[in-house]
């Protein structure tokens, strides 16, 4: 990350756009994919097109080391936050994360359409799961069992494995697609709760008898 944000690919004409703040740049690297509105009024889709191999780091595991905000607070409001209070020092925190999300255009998709996961199909506001596939098999529909981390109500409700993560590692760890808009990223912001999933999958078939 930081030989690509100092110029390492500079002059090998790979910009698709320019954002005004690095820390907006940054989060939408971590959410994959998102909505850019230009100064013209439009909006460009864009979504996740390859990545530059090196492992995710959560940089608000290095707020926590360095002693910045303990490990209860950690969100991406309050990530964000510390970011933009701590101009002299953001630059150096978000290089800690040495991975870098490289973005392509998706044209064609309603407004009311999520970006398409890693199966090719959109994703659907809390009733997508990003999962780690070495655990999880793609496509599979699976019933989570948790709270609303902003007003506590229950999510109980069936969802599909539908997208993966670079950050999300292990059997117990998924991540809901809340949609888009404030309220979704007020929520998706908030989101650690702890939880039960359960894989839900066919019978075997029975043996057959003569």
């Amino acid at each position: 990350r930081k030989q690509i944000e100092h110029g390492a690919l500079a002059g090998k004409r790979l910009e698709l756009l320019w954002l005004k703040d690095p820390i907006d740049a940054f989060f939408l690297q971590i959410q994959a994919a998102g909505r850019v509105r230009l100064p013209d009024g439009r909006t460009i889709r864009i979504s996740y097109a390859g990545q530059n191999g090196r492992t995710y780091v959560p940089i608000g595991r290095v707020l926590v080391d360095q002693g910045a905000m303990t490990l209860d607070q950690v969100s991406m409001q309050s990530i964000r936050a510390w970011l933009v209070a701590h101009p002299q020092q953001a630059e150096d925190v978000m290089e800690q994360n040495p991975s870098y999300v490289f973005f392509k255009e998706i044209p064609g998709l309603t407004a009311d359409v999520g970006p398409p996961g890693v199966l090719g199909a959109p994703l659907m506001p809390m009733r997508s799961l990003a999962v780690d596939k070495t655990f999880i098999p793609l496509g599979a529909p699976m019933f989570i069992d948790t709270r609303d981390p902003v007003d506590g109500s229950a999510i109980s409700r069936v969802m599909l494995a539908q997208d993966v993560g670079g950050a999300i590692r292990g059997p117990a760890r998924g991540d809901i697609f809340f949609g888009w808009g404030k309220d979704a990223e007020e929520r998706a912001g908030r989101m650690r709760q702890q939880g039960t999933a359960y894989i839900l999958l066919p019978k075997p078939a029975p043996l057959a008898t003569r």
